[in-house]
């Protein structure tokens, strides 16, 4: 049973508009659907402004979807649900510094969402649950009594993922949850996501630019571009033969771990297109090597089986 499942799911926002001028609408995510099992990892990557973290704040219930609908643990969200939902699924930030509070003690951080969540659960309860995630993801008793200012990096991180496992969740959103830490910090913040997913058996959405970390983490992928998904398939098969252009690019910007190895890199020509002014037809065309008439005046959808593909010429 699928943790999560999303159909259809957009979000719009109005911009703009003044005594003489009407809104404009910004499509920030438009028809998107994918389910999530537990123990699995779905990655949703692309550019800057293509949608990633609007979704992300959706599946977290932080922003409602203008279209489309949302199904979590087996229950449909609905606004007047959406309280009780809210343990279900848990988000761990790009920035571990920004994330924590810097007047409080990490018990304290860590104690909070069961004190507002869970209020009545005795203190001692709570000093026990905290200090049970403080030595899953690898903390010391000792850190329990420190401000945040007193860690390093990936140690905040650890921290914020301790948070987010209070509720006991079934679904976590991470959003670029590495891209901030060092190189070697990096693998160590993967490694324990990746142990605690086996252990608690956890679904991840996993946020990233950074496509060498999705092929270390993903069973499946969904490639993004100005808000719509252009190409999704399982980890494996999308990154050893893309379908869609803008994935090829992608891919091919990636750096190799063999010094021997040898790729064509893809130059993209052109700017990405602003999200207020989204080309007729196929977004991508502008920028498009294979783009023809048909293109520019049709938007491929996503479809095949069993790697969907937005395109009308796509790889082979």
């Amino acid at each position: 049973m699928s943790v999560v499942t999303a159909e259809g799911l957009s979000r719009h926002y109005e911009v703009g508009g003044g005594l003489f001028s009407k809104p404009q609408t910004v499509r920030a995510v438009e028809g998107t659907s994918f389910s999530i099992e537990a123990g699995k990892t779905l990655a949703v990557v692309g550019e800057s402004g293509c949608g990633k973290s609007t979704l992300a704040r959706m599946v977290t219930l932080i922003e409602e979807p203008t279209n489309g609908s949302l199904t979590i643990d087996g229950v449909p969200v609905t606004p007047d649900k959406w309280a009780s939902m809210r343990e279900t699924v848990q988000i761990v930030f790009q920035n571990p510094y920004g994330s924590l509070n810097l007047r409080h003690r990490i018990g304290a951080i860590l104690e909070e969402p069961l004190k507002i969540n869970r209020p009545e659960m005795s203190a001692r309860d709570r000093e026990a649950k905290a200090r049970e995630m403080m030595a899953l993801v690898g903390l010391r008793p000792e850190h329990y009594d420190r401000y945040p200012h007193m860690f390093s990096g990936g140690q905040r991180q650890r921290i914020a993922v301790a948070r987010a496992l209070m509720l006991e969740p079934k679904l976590l959103v991470l959003d670029e949850p590495v891209s901030a830490l060092d190189l070697s910090i990096q693998s160590q913040i993967l490694n324990l996501l990746l142990d605690l997913q086996d252990r608690l058996q956890l679904a991840y959405l996993f946020i990233s630019h950074d496509l060498s970390v999705v092929r270390h983490v993903a069973d499946e992928v969904i490639v993004m571009y100005l808000g719509r998904p252009v190409e999704r398939g399982p980890k494996d098969d999308l990154f050893d033969a893309p379908r869609h252009p803008y994935t090829k690019a992608l891919l091919s910007a990636t750096p190799m771990a063999d010094p021997h190895g040898t790729r064509q890199r893809i130059k993209l020509e052109g700017e990405l297109p602003s999200p207020l002014a989204v080309p007729a037809g196929c977004p991508f065309a502008p920028r498009c090597w294979k783009a023809q008439d048909k293109c520019r005046a049709e938007r491929p959808p996503l479809e095949g089986t069993p790697r969907p593909v937005a395109c009308f010429f796509p790889e082979n």
